[in-house]
């Protein structure tokens, strides 16, 4: 999954940054509302955290015209406490949810895991496909009873499938939601993932469409 940072300020956007790299999330920052824009106006990413008070271009600004041109990721709006009319302009905007300063990381990764999932159809932080069970809380997964130990690519490949299950996946998207944007992208290393996936999973839930990318589907419908 990919996440896009818009905030100024150098040390909450390295702080957010670390943590959701630590949570195998695929981060891009921007330190102003022009940069951020266009970022969030050409790149595709999964749910994007964005402080209203910006340089350039404020927040509400940029949601604005996201929504305006049809960019419909879910986005988590940064507010001053004391500024409740910016928490109103911000829904009004277009935003999911919304965090006040100061807070804690553990309550932005919650929102954000709970935004990913929902706007992908899911209301469970435990999502599964036949035996296979992904926690997006301790990003952890089962197969049956049998914990899996994954590399952080193969966990996220895998995660961005069970997100959107039964849906075919080319790797096009896959290689655009789980690298980010100075990642040196191949999206020949997919198939690599896949295959790694494919003997660790042991059970036949990654199906290929030929010419096409892959469906993650119940395994009794190979």
């Amino acid at each position: 999954m990919r996440i896009l940072v818009v905030e100024d300020d150098p040390d909450l956007a390295r702080q957010l940054a670390d943590a959701l790299k630590n949570a195998d999330y695929a981060v891009d920052t921007a330190s102003d509302g022009e940069e951020g824009h266009y970022m969030g106006e050409t790149e595709p990413y999964d749910a994007v955290i964005l402080d209203l008070g910006l340089p350039v271009l404020d927040g509400v600004t940029v949601l604005e015209r996201w929504r305006s041109e049809g960019r419909n990721m879910p986005v988590l709006i940064l507010t001053a406490r004391d500024r409740w009319s910016e928490k109103v302009a911000g829904f009004d905007a277009g935003a999911d949810d919304y965090v006040t300063k100061p807070f804690r990381t553990e309550e932005v990764l919650a929102r954000v895991r709970a935004l990913i999932r929902r706007s992908a159809g899911h209301a469970a932080s435990e999502l599964d496909c036949g035996p296979v069970k992904l926690d997006t809380r301790a990003n952890r997964v089962w197969v049956g009873a049998e914990p899996l130990k994954l590399t952080s690519h193969e966990y996220t490949v895998l995660s961005y499938l069970m997100h959107h299950p039964d849906k075919v996946i080319s790797r096009t998207e896959l290689t655009e939601h789980i690298y980010d944007q100075d990642f040196d992208r191949d999206s020949n290393t997919i198939e690599v993932f896949i295959g790694r996936l494919r003997k660790k999973l042991g059970v036949n839930v990654i199906k290929t469409e030929r010419g096409l990318g892959y469906r993650l589907s119940e395994p009794e419908d190979a």
